[in-house]
């Protein structure tokens, strides 16, 4: 592996990062919010972030993420580098690339990929609001005039990239068509062993 690439040089903190993975309509979202609920009411200092594509990406790592965890604090990312390693891929973009733009990225704790298929993410999207968004349906690529034929083609893609980057990172793979309690207690049930002494960590950290 390349030092400037991302994961080369991965850098050891006193807190703990945690994100999750998976194409819209997977239920990650939820998930990250009860684990979030969930480690607050144990104590524990928590930072939720939302990670995308966008150019302030390097500015929300470096001046939250990274600070926090330097702090000793929980870190929950809803979406994180592997996001673009999928969705810019399947764009065209080199991957080696890809992931040399991303070498600042601290390395998670623990990553969950949660695996749905795509008529059930679509199904589940389509029941909370009325259409699919322009990007999401992969529209951009004139894959299909109709959008959810567009969204099948785009994010089908998208699945194929993220069942390599399950292999290659060593992504947890969660059952998203699971009921939501028992999901939430696999993901606790992983997180568990990166948690002991953390408290005592944030707390010893507080009085320096």
């Amino acid at each position: 592996m390349s030092n400037g690439t991302y994961g080369a040089q991965a850098k050891h903190y006193p807190g703990r990062l945690f994100i999750v993975e998976g194409i819209d309509g997977s239920g990650k979202s939820t998930q990250l919010t009860l684990l979030a609920e969930w480690l607050r009411g144990l104590g524990y200092p928590v930072l939720f972030s939302e990670w995308n594509s966008s150019p302030v990406v390097k500015a929300t790592t470096s001046r939250e993420i990274v600070p926090s965890l330097k702090a000793g604090a929980i870190v929950l990312a809803d979406r994180y580098v592997y996001t673009a390693f999928a969705r810019d891929v399947v764009r065209g973009i080199d991957g080696a690339w890809v992931r040399s733009l991303y070498r600042f990225a601290p390395v998670p704790n623990l990553a969950f990929y949660f695996r749905v298929p795509l008529e059930v993410a679509l199904k589940r999207i389509l029941s909370g609001r009325p259409k699919l968004k322009w990007y999401e349906a992969g529209m951009d690529l004139s894959l299909h005039s109709l959008a959810p034929e567009s969204y099948r083609i785009f994010q089908s893609r998208i699945l194929v990239e993220y069942e390599k980057l399950v292999t290659e990172y060593g992504l947890a793979v969660m059952d998203a068509t699971q009921a939501i309690e028992i999901q939430q207690a696999e993901m606790r049930a992983q997180i568990r062993p990166h948690l002991p002494d953390l408290r005592y960590e944030v707390r010893t950290l507080e009085h320096v």
